[in-house]
């Protein structure tokens, strides 16, 4: 039986624990720093005297990385020891076996933590299977599942805890209404510059999709303020924390909205014990794929700014994502099998291969690889024989010789020229004839492009990526699914909320994705929102026409709306009340439609504060796509930028003569970025 103790008590003896194995794990970091250093001095002082087979340098090379390995694990370590010092635990559950007596004690906390290696946890990780009883069950009858089995048993009591910076700050023994009070004091703290970890607060359901290692494929359609990022990050610090043989932190992608985001989000994981993973935009992958083919391409923020002004654009750009285009795409590529094509005999150094082989290999031999790399194919071939027959290797550049006159053949192999050509034949407008330096492809020709080259070349499947992240779900189209598939074969979390899709109409990605993933997708809703207050939620919904969602009650102040003559006075306002309160608020955010008034109105305000309060101008930030980091103090950016973040105060500026039908979107997004205050404001004009 356990001896009961307090929770100082408690909390005492693991502070205690942590000081002795931070002792420990410095010692072997400096001990094993030494021996690093004692191997390369007696590497660079005998590797002239290794064996000639060089055996002994393979095994002193994979003795030094064994040990620099082992060294980083420790520096791991203690990273985590020293994050633990601040809050060892915030959790115990007691735990009665069926068929014992008397309870068994789990302390819960971000990692685990035991007396000596193999001993039992003094700690336990918030991911271990036992940890599970505390996010799913109040008092009574419970189970858990362990790699040993299912065991079952009775709660007897929960108990929660605060601790910061290693001093006790309240415990008490936990019941539903109580959890729903912590969860209240989290969620009604002053926004931190980054996004919180939930481990403390995990909710029933959340800890459901955490904790699922069985689907290959999830898709999380979320409510604004359900937690979907936050439950998702969790997710894959579970994964790893599950699965150390065959997943790193290298092996995840996030495909993030942008840079601040990511920046956002950046210290989840290594808060929760595991190293950063990394994290892009697909705009900037695509970018990066298509420079051979256009000096520049169209993000989609570029087309949200054309659809501001001109709604019609949406008509173009989905017509080019959907279906029946990529189904069009699909027969013109089968009709540059001949198109294409200009086979002729081809000499070289007195070989020679007839056209007739040649069409014989690029038709029946080859027919497997893609269009455009099918040509590479047959010249390797041709090569090979060449050496053959003269009995030597082709140098490098001989063999490019020998490739060249192959790829001839083709009558372009520029995807640039051949998509225009598609275009042209379908009834679109053709692109612009440019030299490469001079191409823009817009926004609505990325991915098409995109799609074409990956199923005329072969495509770098990315074999390294076992597990990809995708946010922002509603915002990727049909096209763009099918290029992540073929890209990426592997597990993924889709993730999104179909409510804040920006397009005019929503876009529920959701009935589209069994038809390109398969009908196992575990499709997963979670409908209550936790970020905003009662009545911010209430608006926000009532903006977009939204039902049925279910509030966290956390009460505030009512959503304040009001109507300027102009920008300026509209300005001048949210300064006045800013820097009032500013004490009591870490963060804030101005929040336009268009990247021209965000940028008018983030110049004005510096500019005021230049003249009337120098010492306050670093506390304004202007937020635009190029931006990598999400800043303390007032932001002013775009409702598109500003998707995903949250903030303590927010001020939505929206101009009473903008009619675009994407307005209730933009409103709606930036409504339900306020996780305290919200003022609407209108400017007349």
């Amino acid at each position: 039986m356990q001896t009961e103790k307090s929770g100082q008590e408690y909390l005492e003896q693991v502070l205690a624990c942590l000081e002795k194995r931070l002792e420990e794990v410095n010692a072997s970091i400096e001990a094993g720093a030494r021996e690093i250093e004692d191997m390369h001095e007696y590497y660079w002082e005998n590797y002239t005297e290794m064996d000639q087979y060089g055996y002994e340098e393979f095994d002193n090379r994979q003795a030094l990385l064994a040990q620099v390995n082992a060294n980083q694990e420790q520096l791991l370590l203690r990273k985590r020891f020293r994050n633990m010092q601040d809050s060892p635990f915030f959790g115990r559950v007691d735990f009665i076996y069926q068929g014992d007596e008397e309870p068994e004690q789990f302390y819960i906390g971000i990692g685990n933590l035991a007396e000596r290696a193999g001993s039992r946890p003094l700690v336990n990780d918030w991911r271990a299977p036992v940890s599970g009883l505390f996010y799913d069950y109040d008092k009574g009858l419970a189970s858990y599942e362990a790699p040993q089995g299912v065991f079952e048993g009775e709660i007897s009591s929960k108990w929660q805890y605060k601790i910061r910076r290693g001093k006790l700050v309240y415990e008490f023994e936990s019941d539903i209404k109580i959890d729903d009070d912590i969860l209240k004091a989290e969620l009604g703290g002053s926004g931190e510059v980054q996004l919180k970890n939930i481990i403390r607060t995990i909710q029933k359901e959340q800890n459901a999709i955490i904790r699922n290692t069985e689907d290959r494929i999830m898709v999380i359609q979320g409510t604004a303020g359900s937690g979907k990022t936050s439950v998702a990050l969790h997710r894959i610090a579970y994964l790893l924390y599950h699965d150390r043989k065959n997943l790193k932190s290298s092996n995840i992608l996030i495909l993030s909205p942008n840079s601040v985001f990511a920046d956002y989000i950046s210290h989840i994981l290594p808060e929760l014990g595991e190293e950063n993973i990394r994290e892009m935009s697909f705009d900037l992958f695509a970018y990066r794929e298509l420079q051979d083919v256009a000096a520049d391409c169209e993000d989609k923020y570029d087309q949200i700014e054309k659809a501001v002004k001109n709604p019609d654009t949406w008509k173009q750009y989905r017509e080019k994502q959907s279906p029946e285009f990529v189904s069009r795409l699909q027969g013109f590529m089968m009709s540059l099998e001949d198109e294409l094509m200009n086979f002729r005999d081809v000499e070289y150094k007195g070989c020679s291969i007839k056209e007739s082989e040649i069409i014989r290999l690029f038709y029946f031999r080859f027919q497997d690889i893609p269009l455009l790399s099918r040509m590479e194919a047959v010249a390797e071939y041709f090569i090979d024989q060449v050496e053959t027959l003269r009995d030597r290797d082709l140098s490098e550049e001989e063999k490019d010789e020998v490739t060249e006159k192959f790829l001839g053949m083709y009558g372009t192999r520029d995807f640039y020229v051949l998509y225009s050509r598609f275009l042209d034949r379908e009834g679109f407008r053709p692109l612009p004839r440019r030299p490469l330096e001079k191409r823009r492809l817009k926004y609505e020709d990325v991915y098409p492009v995109l799609y074409l080259k990956y199923h005329l070349t072969r495509c770098r499947e990315h074999r390294d990526i076992r597990h990809l992240v995708v946010d922002e779900m509603q915002d990727y189209s049909w096209i763009q699914y099918l290029i992540l598939k073929k890209l990426f074969p592997c597990r993924m979390t889709i993730l999104g909320d179909r409510a804040q899709t920006m397009e005019e109409k929503q876009q529920d990605v959701m009935k589209f994705l069994p038809g390109i993933f398969g009908r196992n997708i575990r499709k997963i809703y979670m409908n209550r929102s936790y970020r905003n207050t009662v009545e911010i939620a209430e608006y926000a919904n009532r903006l977009a026409g939204i039902t049925g969602m279910e509030l966290f009650e956390r009460h505030g102040e009512p959503v304040r709306e009001e109507t300027f003559e102009s920008t300026e006075k509209a300005l001048n306002e949210v300064l006045r009340i800013w820097f009032r309160d500013r004490e009591r608020l870490e963060t804030g955010a101005v929040i336009f439609m268009t990247e021209k008034e965000a940028e008018a109105a983030g110049a004005y305000l510096k500019q005021k504060l230049e003249t009337e309060a120098p010492e306050q101008r670093d506390t304004i930030s202007y937020l635009d796509r190029n931006s990598g980091k999400f800043c303390k103090g007032l932001t002013v950016t775009t409702f598109y930028l500003a998707k995903g973040l949250e903030f303590d105060r927010v001020y939505g500026v929206f101009m009473d003569s903008d009619k675009s039908p994407l307005k209730i979107q933009a409103e709606y997004i930036t409504a339900t970025r306020a996780l305290h205050e919200l003022f609407m404001y209108t400017v007349r004009g």
